[in-house]
């Protein structure tokens, strides 16, 4: 999370859409950066709305804009089952290693959601449906559009860094896991399709 005391603003970090590279180019400008621990630094609209914003407004007087970045659905899926294969974290029960991608999402949608599948959902994170969502949700497969919004508002040219990514693998997605994953979780495709490209 960062804060951008000046132009009012704040940024999310939704985990795997690049929030590390963001806040790695840009904490140096930012008031507060919020980089460890990883509860404080994805911290939800939930969240920050019950106890961040609060606070700001009222030491500030004003209220602050909420962005945030948000990734294709199954791509989003795919980066973290990608990064929990990650060599190092092998054989602990957050690991991927050894499961198929289908396994994975078959995992996700599963009751009770084991470990390795554990990992929340964009549209929960980013107050989808409620009346004081993010502000502003920016596509992280366009997030020069993001940056462009960044540069204005910061007066700043930014250079993003590569971090954080996880390996490359392949991630194919079975027609009947991917029907039962957009039918499951209508909120996320629901959000980013309403995102302008």
């Amino acid at each position: 999370m960062l804060v951008f005391w000046e132009q009012r603003l704040v940024f999310l970090a939704t985990p795997k859409t690049g929030s590390t590279a963001v806040e790695a180019a840009l904490e140096s400008m930012a008031e507060v950066a919020v980089g460890q621990p990883p509860a404080l630094k994805h911290t939800t609209l939930g969240r920050y709305r019950r106890f961040v914003g609060p606070w700001l407004e009222k030491t500030s007087g004003a209220k602050f804009e909420v962005v945030a970045l948000m990734r294709e659905p199954v791509s989003w899926l795919g980066s973290w089952y990608r990064y929990r294969g990650r060599a190092g974290i092998e054989g602990s029960p957050r690991s991927t290693r050894g499961m198929s991608f289908d396994d994975f999402v078959a995992a996700y949608l599963s009751q009770p959601v084991p470990e390795c599948a554990r990992i929340g959902a964009q549209a929960q994170f980013l107050g989808a449906g409620r009346a004081d969502c993010v502000d502003r949700v920016f596509r992280y497969e366009a997030i020069e559009s993001f940056v462009d919004f960044l540069e204005a508002r910061v007066n700043q040219r930014i250079e993003l860094p590569r971090l954080n990514v996880s390996p490359p693998g392949e991630t194919p997605l079975s027609a009947a896991l991917d029907a039962r994953l957009r039918q499951e979780r209508t909120d996320d495709f629901a959000l980013y399709e309403s995102l302008g490209h």
